[in-house]
């Protein structure tokens, strides 16, 4: 899964350009030199005074981005910290523009955060997902020592019910600079922000429209140059003005053209244009860089999902921004190697849950062809006051302001499981419903060109364009079986229906020989929808998720019927599997991994599970092969005794040969469940035996081989270890 031609690529970009903000040579990310301290100050001063003498508060050197919970989010024995921690640094101010501005822009800092400049609060901000500035050039003008300015970010994760996201959200609240702060210099004149809007045209050209909006907080009124240039994903151009304008006030269009026979955007063909737009005034020269795709989508009533005139099948996963060991602070290296897996694992659509995302993600989704759902945090709980509301409303402007010009998002959500109560005393579904209304006229009015969207509230469904509601077969009720039904019914009672969620917990590592063997107990024709305390271990009707045996085995057969299904329904736009990485929640401390949401096709830490490989067979071009048990080393049952094998292959025919013999040619057909008939019931050897399998398609070879051990003694039976504490006193 190594991507390192991407990595090069971004690590020299990332020092170039500050998407939506300034150019060349004008931006530094400020990762290095920073503390960190934990916890309360008296005063701000303290901060300061502990740089001169020894008190109680102990500084730790810290490298952004950094998490207050890269460790205690998956404690078992203690919930993860909640509350203020405080940043402290140093830095030498040098803008190279007379009378320039000087920026610090945050990638997103949780969940609320004030920043000082000295003693003197310069700038907060509420939020913890969305991109911010605060400018401090006249702090550093009037704080700075030698050119050196003495900055300080108090950052809180704090419960706050009139916030969001909920603490009821199933994934934590993280607090810290989480994600990249950077240092920027702009001209007295800048450009803040360029909006590109190309529309696709009947007669294979496309109209583009490009918006400006400057930061110009002198109210200068100097004469500025406009310079467009656009160039193709080959680097040719394909158009370019020139024009004088004096400074405007908000967003103004500031060019319109065409491209003929654009090349169009699309997973399997990601072209992207490359849009420069040079400001030259008096004060200075800055260059602002931004890509943009053509491309058309629609939403087929009761039937699939168009792209550029064709229907695609969404084949989708999530992404949560969470790491093993950093938690919420995710190397940029970390996340290119996930979305990477992600494109690998054939997907050609992810959602982005359940938040404004971090720019690198938005970036790469553009670049490897994943269509994208992203939405702000408005996630269960219920509906609050006037700050709760106005908080959203914000959320939502900035996630679609500074997001605008990626191709590759086509929805823009709303909220999530909007109808699941519990942090308000009062759940009005009439308050929410007029809310809802406020915010989907609200992003229509910010970005015409997209659907909104929402998941599993279904007194709201009518109010958006598409809608998926909520679809759990086979893990909080109901059996796998019962899953077509359910998506057919969706697609019947919704205009626009896409199905997000689907899947449950597994226990990396854990195999079982009969992982069915208590569906016998589940109901089946009550429904198959999550409902609030289901995730639960206990309490409810029986479920696979609380008398399951959370195996590989059981969540394999549970894709394997969806995607098989998925694969043979016309009308569907597509679903996406919940989630792809394990990651890191409060409200699950009973999982065998405690605090580990482990519904995840990889691991916290990136590692496959088997499942991953079970998706590539579906979902994937280039020929592969995978025998199902690389984790599974050690098998029993009696001897002579036949056992299943399963190998997932998206090749036309395998072979599968146990200990140099021959156990036959399959031919791969998707109805044919279980493993798309790619499935053998052969006799293991006492001891070590060899599996290999060899798919064929299109001439093209691919070769699979794992060894294992079989064992026929008899388990005795079974032992119970108990331990007592000890009395130790005396000793």
């Amino acid at each position: 899964m190594s991507i390192s031609g991407i990595f090069n690529v971004y690590s020299i970009a990332i020092l170039l350009a500050l998407p939506g903000r300034t150019g060349a040579a004008s931006v530094q990310h400020r990762d290095s030199g920073w503390e960190y301290y934990q916890g309360s100050l008296g005063s701000v001063w303290e901060i300061w005074r502990g740089e001169r003498a020894t008190d109680n508060v102990t500084w730790m050197a810290v490298t952004l981005p950094h998490c207050f919970n890269a460790r205690d989010s998956v404690d078992p024995d203690v919930r993860y910290y909640q509350g203020p921690g405080w940043y402290r640094t140093r830095i030498k101010v040098a803008n190279p523009f007379p009378n320039g501005r000087t920026l610090l822009h945050f990638d997103g800092a949780g969940q609320k955060a004030q920043v000082f400049a000295g003693v003197k609060k310069v700038g907060e901000h509420t939020g913890g997902y969305d991109q911010w500035d605060v400018d401090i050039t006249d702090a550093a003008a009037k704080e700075s020592d030698n050119s050196e300015v003495a900055l300080a970010v108090l950052c809180d994760n704090s419960r706050d019910a009139e916030s969001i996201p909920s603490d009821l959200s199933d994934f934590n609240r993280y607090g810290g600079l989480y994600r990249h702060v950077s240092l920027v210099y702009v001209p007295a004149i800048s450009l803040e922000r360029a909006h590109i809007e190309p529309k696709l045209i009947a007669d294979s050209q496309a109209c583009v429209k490009v918006r400006g909006r400057l930061y110009n907080p002198s109210a200068l009124k100097n004469e500025t140059e406009l310079v467009i240039e656009v160039r193709d994903t080959n680097g040719k151009l394909v158009h370019s003005s020139m024009q004088k304008l004096v400074p405007w006030r908000g967003e103004k269009e500031i060019d319109a053209f065409k491209i003929g026979a654009p090349q169009l955007w699309s997973p399997k063909s990601p072209a992207l244009y490359r849009c420069t737009v040079t400001l030259k005034t008096p004060q200075g020269e800055q260059q602002l860089e931004e890509k943009f795709g053509v491309r058309s989508f629609e939403w087929v009533e009761h039937g699939p999902f168009e792209l550029n005139g064709e229907r695609l099948l969404l084949r989708g996963t999530h992404y949560h921004e969470d790491h093993a060991g950093v938690a919420g602070a995710v190397p940029d290296e970390v996340v290119r190697q996930t979305l990477q897996a992600i494109k690998d694992m054939g997907a050609n659509f992810v959602r982005l849950g359940h938040y404004q995302q971090a720019p690198l993600v938005l970036e790469l989704c553009d670049e490897l062809g994943l269509l994208a759902w992203e939405e702000i945090p408005w996630c269960r709980g219920g509906l609050g006051d006037d700050r709760y509301q106005q908080e959203c409303r914000e959320m939502l402007s900035h996630m679609i302001d500074q997001h605008y010009n990626h191709p590759s998002i086509i929805l823009w959500g709303l909220g999530n499981e909007n109808d699941w109560p519990g942090d308000f005393e009062v759940f009005d579904k009439d308050d929410i419903r007029v809310f809802m209304v406020e915010l989907n006229k609200q992003a229509h009015q910010l970005d015409p060109s997209r659907q909104t969207t929402i998941r599993s509230c279904d007194f709201c469904k009518d109010i958006v364009d598409v809608y998926s509601p909520s679809i759990w077969a086979g893990w909080y009720s109901g059996r796998y079986t019962e899953y077509r039904a359910a998506v057919e019914r969706g697609i019947a009672d919704t205009p626009h229906f896409f199905q997000a969620e689907y899947g449950g917990d597994s226990h990396a590592r854990r195999h079982s020989e009969d992982p069915e063997r208590f569906l016998g107990d589940i109901a089946t024709g009550e429904g198959t929808a999550e409902v609030a305390g289901t995730y639960k271990a206990n309490g409810g009707k029986v479920r696979p998720s609380r008398d399951g045996d959370w195996s590989e085995s059981y969540m394999i057969r549970l894709f394997d019927w969806f995607l098989k299904e998925q694969e043979q329904m016309t009308n569907l736009t597509g679903a996406a599997q919940w989630i792809f990485k394990d990651f890191a929640t409060p409200l699950r401390p009973e999982n065998p991994v405690p605090c580990v949401n482990q519904k995840g096709v990889v691991e916290r830490d990136g590692t496959p599970k088997e499942s991953y490989y079970h998706f590539q067979s579906y979902w994937t071009e280039k020929p592969m092969i995978h025998i199902y048990g690389h984790t599974w080393p050690v098998r029993w049952g009696k001897s002579g005794e036949e056992k299943l094998v399963k190998v997932f292959s998206n090749c036309r025919e395998v072979e599968l040969f146990v200990n140099g013999v021959s156990a036959g040619v399959k031919q791969r057909s998707t109805p044919d469940f279980p493993a798309a008939g790619l499935r053998w019931n052969v006799k293991l050897e006492e001891g070590t035996n060899t599996l290999r399998a060899v798919g064929k398609s299109n001439g093209v070879e691919a070769v699979d081989e794992i060894p294992l051990s079989y064992q026929t003694t008899p388990w005795g039976s079974p032992a119970r270890l108990t331990l007592k504490q000890m009395d130790i006193h005396g000793f």
